[in-house]
């Protein structure tokens, strides 16, 4: 509803070059730069300056961009009091999530959307929260589930509305016959001289277990990382080390592990939010799909349900 060459300006400041920004668009770059250069001379302003191979955005482009979100937060609104006018929940829902989300809550959800609504057209896509937030932003997705880290939007960006939604402890993850896996609860402390298994540097689960581990007064010694919990579960499988897991996370049931519950008042929790674009949460669709996805949080005695 707003000018598309201003969805492209929006793209571009979050992914950095045209290239990306064409590649998150579904365009050519061609296309985005032709849009550009004709949003530039209908304002009578520069948007972008090089730099090298590069381009960044002038003083112009972020001033312009200011209105862009306004814009974008408007017409969210506009659709959603539009889609009010019509009879049942009918179209399209698309949901991300980061991995755990996406196989406990946001599935199950999803598939409820489907069997109590057959008008309704429901998609999913896996990916990291970050990439969460560039697929809401490119409207490839209309609710994600996420998990905060450095580097995500703020919590008063006005690209986004993000909402409290689960809360969700971590286990120590051990193999069987460990000197800890018979206990009902430890506290993290006691597994300070263990080898470590970790996610990948760009992965959230490191960044859990660093500041989970530095909260409890030890540095862990990383002996592995991995990209998903499966291949940290392996690691600890095979006696590579012990982990952090979340409660959440599934694991295959041919890799004996155990977990055991933390206590204490360093028990590291993960708490999920659910991001929308911002003016789109009154939209049916995306009520009816978040209703949903909490629906599912409440019947796991696990987690704890926020934001209510």
């Amino acid at each position: 509803m707003i000018d598309p060459r201003l969805q492209s300006l929006r793209v571009l400041r979050e992914q950095g070059t045209v290239t990306a920004a064409a590649a998150a668009l579904h365009v050519t770059p061609s296309t985005v730069s032709q849009q550009l250069r004709g949003l530039a001379r209908d304002f009578e302003v520069e948007l972008l300056e090089h730099v090298g191979r590069r381009v960044q955005l002038t003083p112009a482009a972020n001033a312009l961009l200011r209105h862009a979100d306004l814009l974008a937060a408007q017409g969210e609104l506009a659709r959603a009091e539009l889609a009010a006018h019509r009879a049942g929940i009918a179209g399209r829902l698309r949901l991300s999530a980061m991995p755990t989300a996406l196989a406990a809550v946001v599935a199950p959800a999803a598939a409820r959307l489907r069997d109590t609504h057959p008008r309704l057209s429901v998609s999913l896509i896996e990916d990291e929260s970050t990439h969460c937030f560039e697929l809401l932003l490119a409207g490839d997705c209309d609710i994600a589930v996420i998990l905060p880290a450095p580097g995500s939007p703020s919590a008063d960006d006005p690209r986004f509305e993000q909402r409290p939604l689960l809360a969700e402890p971590m286990d120590l993850l051990v193999p069987p016959g460990h000197r800890l896996a018979g206990r009902s609860d430890v506290q993290l402390i006691e597994a300070a001289a263990e080898p470590w298994i970790t996610g990948r540097d760009w992965i959230t689960h490191s960044l859990v277990v660093s500041a989970a581990c530095a909260a409890a007064g030890f540095t862990p010694r990383i002996a592995g990382q991995a990209v998903h919990f499966v291949g940290v579960s392996a690691m600890v499988a095979n006696g590579f080390g012990v982990s952090l897991i979340a409660r959440l996370a599934l694991i295959p049931p041919e890799l004996a592990v155990v977990r055991v519950p933390l206590r204490g008042d360093t028990v590291p929790i993960r708490r999920h939010l659910v991001a929308l674009r911002r003016g789109s949460a009154e939209h049916p669709v995306i009520a009816a799909g978040v209703a949903a996805i909490r629906a599912v949080c409440h019947e796991r005695a696990d987690i704890t349900v926020l934001g209510e």
